[in-house]
């Protein structure tokens, strides 16, 4: 493995898949609110870390990219976590505009609700 820019104990937690990718969760940070998912190599970890703004690696296009660069739909660091497995990371951010590029809040907007059967605790209201 090449050279992580990362703190090496972190990089050490660090469970990539076979193309050296940790999947990162976008939520807002006040609300809760999922609004995407994307993918993270160690160089865009640690330039999420270190910029205060999120930055990716496109799968397709191969290469990096800083939310809402061309967009202007900008997402603003407020806490990183890493899972307790190490193969993700969950971003809380401060979204301005939109975060899926279809234009919409979230990218779960644009994907529907897939009509889930909703399961019940027996023995309560839940």
């Amino acid at each position: 493995m090449p050279t992580s820019p990362l703190e090496p104990a972190l990089a050490a937690r660090l469970k990539r898949d076979e193309h050296g990718l940790i999947s990162a969760v976008i939520q807002q940070h006040d609300t809760g609110e999922v609004l995407m998912v994307g993918w993270m190599d160690d160089e865009a970890l640690h330039r999420t870390l270190t910029s205060g703004r999120v930055t990716f690696w496109s799968r397709s296009r191969q290469e990096y990219w800083r939310k809402g660069d061309t967009s202007g739909h900008t997402q603003h660091v407020r806490a990183v976590a890493l899972d307790c497995d190490g193969d993700a990371v969950l971003v809380k951010v401060l979204q301005v505009g939109a975060a899926c590029h279809t234009g919409t809040r979230t990218c779960f907007d644009a994907g529907g609700d897939l009509g889930a059967v909703v399961g019940h605790i027996p023995g309560t209201d839940a």
